[in-house]
This record gives structure tokens, sequence and C-alpha cells, in this order.
């Protein structure tokens, strides 16, 4: 592995836990809204409140070992196979005679051809680890069937084998490919196009700038996935079989029972929290990638 590899994915790992600390709250919130049937809350505040009041504050942060673990890595993943993609069109670029200086001003193209890569890199990872944070996030207070994420993994492995931590993964790739293809090419063309009208390289761009493109590119992220999102979260609180009340035989059963049953409305339910979570939860991530990679390219 390169030293610029090595030291892309640590830059990766402190966005993801900045992202984790920053969003987790407001994660919860929308897990338990996308998941819960129709009526159970009747809106944001309610179930936020709700959550507060049967469980106290520190269950806005149930779960969060898996993602702070997990999400590190998903992230450290993504900007890894991101900036590894970006170097190889750059050399093309070089070969071809564009891209300006080092073939690093990428087109379109290329911007989202990375970023879907990165995504279907990190889905191997992210699936996993937002299943059993799911699992965690939903489960009953009083009578939690899963003593943490370790204890969640070692029986749910020891009951349906190891395939079920995959449950939802089509769909997870899917969403991983579709919304990081969007994501950072909406970041990488606002950082290009800063760098292009000052004349300024990158690690020169205030570091504020980095939060308001990140919250831009997270809110792209989520026009385009939130209704997969939603499809994933049911798909992995879904029982494994029919024993343990499985009620969905695969995605596109549960996009055609999910719209019978609840309607379009169902598709974008616990969106609020979402869009209010996404610019800080996004913003801290590209903020805490980019600070990282300036000190250890310095």
């Amino acid at each position: 592995m390169s030293t610029n590899t090595i030291k892309d994915l640590t830059a990766g790992t402190a966005g993801g836990i900045a992202q984790v600390l920053v969003g987790q709250p407001f994660d919860i919130v929308k897990v338990r809204m996308q998941t819960s049937p129709k009526g159970t809350y009747n809106g944001m505040l309610h179930c936020a409140t709700g959550i507060l009041k049967n469980e106290g504050p520190l269950a806005f942060y149930k779960g969060t070992l898996t993602p702070l673990l997990g999400i590190g890595v998903c992230v450290s993943i993504q900007f890894g196979a991101l900036e590894f993609a970006k170097r190889v069109f750059a050399a093309q670029n070089i070969a071809s005679g564009r891209g300006g200086e080092g073939g690093k001003i990428l087109s379109n193209g290329q911007l989202f051809i990375a970023g879907v890569g990165a995504g279907i890199a990190n889905g191997f990872v992210s699936g996993p680890v937002e299943h059993i944070r799911i699992r965690l996030q939903t489960q009953s207070n009083t009578n939690p069937m899963y003593a943490g994420p370790w204890d969640a993994i070692k029986k749910i492995t020891s009951q349906h084998g190891i395939p079920a931590l995959f449950k939802g993964q089509c769909v997870t790739f899917l969403r991983e490919a579709a919304g990081y293809g969007v994501y950072f090419l909406v970041y990488e063309k606002l950082i290009q196009r800063e760098m292009l009208t000052k004349g300024i390289r990158r690690e020169e761009i205030n570091p504020i700038n980095p939060v308001l493109y990140g919250a831009a590119a997270g809110y792209a992220l989520w026009a385009v996935i939130y209704p997969i999102d939603m499809i994933k979260s049911r798909m992995q609180t879904d029982g494994f079989t029919s024993s343990t009340g499985q009620r969905y035989a695969s995605a596109r059963d549960c996009v055609r029972k999910v719209w019978r049953t609840e309607g379009i409305g169902a598709f974008t339910r616990g969106l609020g929290p979402t869009l209010i979570r996404s610019p800080f939860a996004n913003g801290a991530t590209f903020l805490g990638f980019e600070l990282a990679s300036r000190l250890l390219y310095s």
C-alpha cells in the first residue's frame, strides 16, 4: 500500500469519526421514523421527545460504538478509493494533455465514476455495520434482544449464518453507488471551482468552505438516495425467516408492499431529521478529512 493511500485512509478515518459524533442523534430519529408503523410518530419532534422521555438522553447515542468504529472505516475506505481513482484519472489526463496542472481538474464523468467506485468499495463494510447499528437503534429499551454490537453479531451469525449480517446488501450497493457518485461530484466540483476562480491550491482554501461544500454535497446525496435508504432500513430491521417475523421476500417485494399499504409518503418518512443532520454531519466529515489531509501531506 502506498504512502499516499495510507494518508488518505487516515484522513478519511478522521472525517468518519467527526461524522458519527455530530450525526448520530439525528440518525437514530431518522431510523425510528423509517421503521416504525405508520402513525407511530406525528413528526420528528414527537419522535425525538419520545426517545428522550422514555429512554433518556444517552439513547440518542444507542449503538454508537458500531458506527464509530465502522463508519470510521467506511469513510476511510470512501476517501481512500476516491483519492486513488482521482490519481488514476489525473495520470490519464496528463497523458492526453488535459486537466490543467498535474491533470487534477477532472471532468464530471471522471468525478462521478470515482464517487461510484468509492461508494461500492464502502458498501462492503457499510452494509453489515449499518445493519447492526439499525438493529440496536430499533430494539426495545426495556427488553433488548442484544446487549451490544458484538452480542448482536454473535447471535445473528450463530442463528442465521454469516450471510445474515449482509441483509439488505444489494440495496446498500445501489444506495452507495448512486449516492456517492453524486456526493463526491458535487463536492469536488465546488472545490475545483474555487481553486480555478481564485487561482489557489487546495490547501489554501479557507477551512469553512469545505464545511459549506460538504453540506451542499450532503443535500445532493440525500435527494438521490432517501427512498432507497428507507427500503434498506426496512430490509435490515425485517425478520430473518418467517418464524422470526420476516415480512419482505426481497427489496422489490418491500417496495411493493410499502407502496400498497402505506402510500408514497412512507418513502420520505424521517426525511426531516436527515435534512437537519446532513449539513452538520457532512460538513464535519469534509472538514475532518481536509484538515487531516493538510496535516499529513504538509
